[in-house]
């Protein structure tokens, strides 16, 4: 097994200079990662169509926008953001005064996912960056052609004691959490999460977990099914549905079921046209063994559209699957792919009562004009967050901290919630 140690020895060393706490320091290093991110925006968008067949769009938008997205809002507020506040002091403190310091943890690891290879690896790092740390990246060895242009952006721009790329299969990921990093951050499954908190534990090293779950949709009797449709077709499909927030299923009412799957056929050939098999602007499922699992769910329940695959260039097409249980295959865990299971009901008590026993989800969304059913849903169901009458939109706010609950996560990241994230916030009582 790899040893980084002297790595790691090396960003510590770095830290404890205080160059990296200096304001100016941070936002010269942001600055000069965004000129990174366009100057290689072609080299970002061919790396990650070889890697999952994303279309351009999809990756300047998803992949490129958000992250520049958040450089920006940082360099806007950082500077407040890393300066001390002053806050009340109690009357028994009289002649004292309050504040409370953001200081950089240290050292920290960013291990980073598939779905999203750019984005998901480089806006956690533009936190740690904005904290004042040093930073270790492990992108994922499943995306190679994005994860060699990380290694080759960073590292060629970049000193090794202060940010560095480190590629590598599995037991590098494991070499890595050996070591005694202040934080470490951490996007994926959650079978995965658990080993990664196991391995923190060993240093008590605070971690932020972002992983996944089986995130509901539900569709209400009073929903405009036609914007239903499209929001959910959007957010379920985009990236061949290999997206952590995606709809993972559909809750509808029975009085509306029967338009809304006519309406959601609709909407996926209107995206993807008639031929989504050799659609050149359709994702890809990421290796064999995620085809092969997510090719064995078609069989349960009915298919009312969709339902052909192509093993040998790993396209799954847009399916609904009709007529599911609880029980089926497909309800048990997180599917991550283009597949959309639907399930009706009668009354929302059994929704909210289905999904309360199960573990908490990432995301919900519900759709629906009824402001007490709203309140309801909202009140009594645990989730990491979500949107009414929208899907997925909710993690591309700058103003909304992004994060999970329970088995979905611990931790959250976007706008200052990343800042925050990356930072201690040290209280001082001054006499």
């Amino acid at each position: 097994m790899e040893n980084y140690q002297e790595l790691i020895n090396k960003q510590q060393t770095f830290f404890r200079t205080g160059i990296t706490k200096d304001t100016n320091f941070r936002i010269e290093a942001l600055t000069k990662l965004k000129d990174l991110i366009q100057t290689h925006e072609h080299d970002i968008i061919n790396a990650v169509k070889k890697d999952l067949n994303k279309p351009e769009i999809e990756a300047k938008r998803a992949e490129i926008g958000l992250v520049l997205g958040e450089i920006d809002f940082t360099l806007k507020n950082l500077t407040g953001w890393a300066s001390a506040e002053e806050v009340q002091t109690p009357d028994t403190h009289r002649g004292a005064k309050s504040f409370i310091y953001p200081e950089p943890y240290g050292s920290i690891l960013v291990i980073a996912p598939w779905n999203y290879p750019f984005q998901l690896a480089v806006a956690p790092l533009v936190g740690a960056i904005a904290a004042g740390n040093t930073a270790v990246l492990k992108p994922s060895e499943l995306t190679p052609n994005t994860s060699r242009l990380l290694a080759g952006m960073i590292n060629d721009h970049f000193q090794e004691e202060y940010l560095h790329v480190v590629e590598g299969e599995v037991e590098t990921s494991t070499a890595l959490l050996q070591e005694n990093f202040d934080y470490i951050f951490f996007t994926g499954s959650t079978g995965v999460g658990k080993i990664v908190a196991e391995a923190a534990a060993k240093h008590l090293t605070p971690v932020t977990l972002e992983l996944g779950g089986k995130s509901p949709t539900i569709v209400h009797s009073d929903a405009d099914i036609d914007e239903a449709a499209t929001r959910i077709a959007r957010g379920k499909f985009a990236n061949a549905g290999q997206t952590c927030v995606a709809p993972d299923y559909v809750l509808v009412h029975r009085d509306v079921k029967n338009e809304l799957l006519e309406k959601l056929k609709g909407a996926i050939h209107a995206s993807y046209g008639d031929d989504i098999i050799h659609n050149q602007d359709f994702g890809h499922i990421v290796s064999t063994r995620h085809f092969d699992r997510l090719k064995s769910f078609l069989d349960n329940g009915s298919i009312v559209t969709g339902g052909d695959s192509d093993r040998d260039n790993l396209v799954i097409e847009p399916t609904i699957l009709d007529s599911i249980s609880w029980e089926d295959p497909i309800m048990q865990d997180e599917i991550f792919g283009p597949i959309l299971p639907i399930i009706e009901y009668e009354d929302t008590s059994e929704v909210i009562d289905q999904i309360v026993k199960r573990p908490k989800p990432l995301a919900l969304y519900l759709f629906s004009e009824n402001e007490s059913l709203q309140d309801e849903i909202l009140a009594n169901i645990s989730f990491g967050g979500g949107a009414i009458n929208d899907t997925i939109n909710h993690m591309t706010s700058h103003y909304l901290p992004f994060g999970g609950v329970g088995a979905s996560g611990m931790g959250a990241y976007h706008g200052k919630a990343s800042f925050d994230t990356f930072s201690h916030f040290k209280s001082i009582l001054k006499r």
